[in-house]
């Protein structure tokens, strides 16, 4: 999702488009996007073992954790994955052995005191520096909506999702350069508020939409289900972007009055845009970026190009933290309980499979919560400060395979 950097993006709908609100009026926002300085590392080695979190209890449920190491390990195997390692000490083989050593453990028949006590003998753990150099991160979610579509544009489903721009062109790490020009020039690639403007990609067009908003949250998210007038239901996904950076549009919305920042919600912004249709091309166009769609095959798929698994794959800065790792995440997270959106303290494993828009730094996680409803309204109730860890094994050679 590129989420897939962006993607995803995405922030969590809610936080998606959420601003950055000043926790008291005489202290700022924390800066959770502050980027590393020179010479400085994302990840510290926890040489203190009274440091290192206890996992038991996240080793009581592993439920998607062996298929998503599955999934890691599959991109591992592709040669492209190795021109983006090592960072710092971390090279790609490490990498692989932790996830095989880890897989191992998961199928061992190890109680959870157990496999703490192996994780911590046989595994070096390494912390995010956080925002703030103390390893605060702040945690949000993203989802896949479910919206109605069709391959067709009809009188009744008028917003496109397009597919990648043949001029679009992107450099060997993915990134995007620009547009190609006929005189063979790359220039910037045009914003949102143009390309909608100008009509420029008409028939490039992938799927069509019912509503402009639900357009621009598949956007923001990177990925959704969409469900064809004869109920088949398949999934489009993120395939580039037009390499401008993300802005949120809530911090928009509530500069101008329009929602009061403690009622921010994906419902309320539905609302909101249900009764100001005319408002949607207004604020969305205040966000330059663009993203772009290919169809898919089963569960989308993250910036890894592999399936992502809900409350197993996790989004980060990609040009600082290693892709496919597997991760330990400490926070305050919302479960669904008897239908209701709780937060409780969590801690899990999860793989680090994306990347999102806005998703930058040492101090940004986005965790991926499902398909949707419920995984929504899950993904836009995140929005806490938390700890994130890195698991590698340790280099040495008598590590028992179990």
């Amino acid at each position: 999702m590129e989420k897939r950097s962006f993607l995803f993006l995405l922030f969590s709908i809610f936080l998606i488009f959420h601003g950055c609100a000043p926790k008291e009026k005489e202290e700022a926002f924390p800066a959770y996007d502050r980027p590393l300085g020179p010479g400085e590392q994302a990840l510290v080695k926890i040489t203190n073992p009274y440091e290192i979190p206890d996992f038991t209890l996240a080793c009581i449920n592993l439920e998607g954790l062996e298929e998503s190491i599955d999934r890691s390990l599959n991109y591992l195997k592709k040669p492209s994955s190795r021109q983006f390692f090592p960072i710092n000490d971390i090279t790609h083989e490490r990498v692989v052995q932790s996830l095989k050593l880890f897989k191992n453990y998961i199928n061992s028949g190890m109680t959870e005191s157990e496999l703490n006590q192996a994780i911590r003998e046989n595994f070096d753990v390494y912390t995010s520096v956080g925002y703030d150099k103390r390893g605060t991160v702040l945690f949000t979610g993203y989802y896949t909506p479910i919206f109605e579509g069709s391959w067709k544009q009809t009188g009744e489903y008028t917003c496109p999702l397009y597919k990648k721009p043949k001029d679009l062109v992107k450099g060997s790490f993915g990134e995007v350069l620009g547009r190609h020009m006929p005189d063979g020039t790359i220039q910037p690639y045009p914003s949102r508020y143009v390309i909608e403007a100008t009509h420029m990609l008409a028939g490039q067009e992938l799927i069509w939409l019912k509503d402009a908003f639900e357009a621009y949250v598949a956007q923001v998210q990177g990925s959704a289900k969409v469900r064809l007038p004869d109920d088949e239901l398949v999934t489009v996904g993120y395939a580039a972007n037009n390499g401008h950076e993300y802005k949120s549009i809530s911090a928009e919305l509530v500069r101008d009055g329009k929602i009061s920042r403690d009622k921010l919600s994906m419902p309320t912004l539905m609302d909101y845009f249900d009764r100001n249709p005319n408002e949607v091309g207004i604020y969305t166009n205040r966000n330059p970026r663009y993203v772009f769609f290919r169809k898919e095959e089963g569960m989308p798929r993250g910036s890894l190009n592999e399936p992502v698994t809900p409350m197993r794959t996790i989004a980060t800065d990609k040009s600082i933290f290693p892709r496919a790792a597997l991760t330990f995440v400490m926070a305050t997270l919302p479960q669904m309980r008897n239908g209701m959106v709780v937060q409780e303290v969590y801690s899990g494993f999860a793989l680090d499979q994306d990347t999102g828009g806005a998703i930058r730094a040492p101090g940004r996680c986005d965790f991926y919560m499902g398909v949707g409803e419920e995984a929504g309204q899950l993904a836009g109730r995140t929005y806490k400060e938390g700890r994130l860890y890195y698991l590698f094994i340790k280099e040495q050679s008598n590590i028992p395979a179990y």
